[in-house]
């Protein structure tokens, strides 16, 4: 076990799951975060099975599972016709074969379980308010620059998501790459939200250029909203007020049925979705990178937060078979990541073109496709991805 505590740049989900997977393993951790307070932003999320996956190994998968709301069905509509295109069943069956429900949650909600955690913990020290400058090291002990001093470390964590500072000096890639997908987010109480569409599923229309998806939150008590649109904007906006005239732009060809959803919207602010391409190397020496910050990727296969919490447990795993070198425990953690989470970046641009947003022969093609899967065939096509916690490819 190394004298030195390990630094973590970022407190949020894939930072605190970092620490609290090393804290299960003995590990003593320093996590700084620039943020004065605390928390998260956003609305809902989908979390998948082997997120559920990565919580039980952390040990708060029922505190995890107490905070969802257990969805019916992954449900695709056509938002151009108004049709049913096809619906995944998310009960029994599925949960049986892939070993954990799926489920959706506040964003907030989720952050708190692992917080509650980290904050009761020994072995584990959360500065906030603490702008991170930079990284030095020198083959035994990682020094880390911020706004507070200098903290030293046996290794560093690099968890501060998409502009990560900790990435910025060790890959040198630049500004993420923005894709002009325009991404409006809403969430309203459930008697606001139309009642022939209070489904208790994750529901997606998908239309040509755009997208809307719904879902319930807080114990059906609310209804987060996503509306999105190839808007071509390449400014990297992040949370700005909008109005719903904005919002509304672009929707004309989508089904009545599909777009009263919008109507009902209220607050709605503006998201420019951003990512990177797939790196090979996110590892200097005894630094390394995590979630966000090593391999963001676009919204479309739910998949973001779910892949950090995977990553936690892959390095906490590695840290425990590995802790007389580090530097090994880190590569070895790289190893196993580095094609799932590249397979994942991949698959969500494909998905948003190609299940999201396609139109004509691409959109007639899709409809039949996964109009003719069966229950057995979903589980078969996705049981690569939810059945791991991140260990396993």
């Amino acid at each position: 076990m190394p004298s030195q505590p390990i630094l973590i740049a970022g407190a949020g989900i894939g930072g605190l799951a970092a620490a609290a997977g090393l804290a299960r393993k003995g590990f003593r951790s320093i996590v700084v975060e620039q943020a004065p307070i605390l928390g998260e932003i956003g609305a809902g999320i989908q979390i998948g099975p082997n997120a559920f996956h990565a919580f039980d190994y952390l040990g708060v998968g029922d505190e995890a599972r107490s905070k969802a709301v257990y969805v019916d069905s992954l449900r695709l509509m056509d938002a151009k016709s108004g049709d049913d295109i096809t619906s995944i069943p998310l009960g029994e069956q599925f949960r049986e074969r892939m070993g954990n429900p799926y489920a959706v949650v506040h964003r907030a909600d989720l952050h708190s379980v692992l917080l509650d955690f980290c904050e009761a913990s020994d072995l584990i020290q959360i500065r906030t308010n603490t702008l991170v400058n930079g990284y030095e090291q020198d083959g035994k002990t990682v020094r880390l620059n911020t706004s507070l001093g200098v903290f030293e470390g046996s290794a560093l964590i690099g968890a501060e998501g998409l502009r990560s500072p900790i990435r910025a000096q060790m890959v040198g890639d630049g500004e993420p790459r923005i894709s002009g997908h325009t991404t409006y987010r809403s969430v309203i109480p459930t008697e606001q939200m139309p009642k022939e569409l209070r489904w208790n599923a994750a529901t997606l229309w998908a239309g040509p250029k755009c997208h809307i998806v719904h879902y319930p939150l807080k114990g059906g008590k609310v209804y987060n909203l996503v509306v999105t649109y190839h808007r071509d904007l390449q400014e990297p906006i992040a949370g700005r007020p909008v109005s719903r005239k904005e919002v509304m732009q672009g929707f004309e060809h989508i089904a009545p049925r599909a777009r009263q959803i919008i109507e009902h919207g209220q607050d709605w602010k503006l998201w420019v979705l951003c990512d990177r391409d797939p790196i090979s190397n996110w590892r200097d020496g005894r630094v390394v990178l995590l979630g966000d910050a090593a391999h963001p990727m676009l919204q479309y296969f739910a998949q973001g937060a779910c892949m950090a919490l995977e990553d936690a447990v892959c390095l906490s795993h590695c840290m425990e078979n590995y802790s007389d070198n580090i530097e090994n425990a880190l590569e070895t953690y790289q190893t196993m990541r580095r094609v799932r989470t590249a397979r994942v970046q991949m698959n969500s641009r494909l998905i948003g073109d190609y299940i999201y947003h396609p139109d004509d022969a691409q959109a007639a093609v899709r409809n039949h496709v996964m109009s003719n899967m069966t229950p057995d065939e979903w589980c078969d096509q996705l049981h690569w991805l939810y059945g791991s916690n991140g260990l396993e490819n």
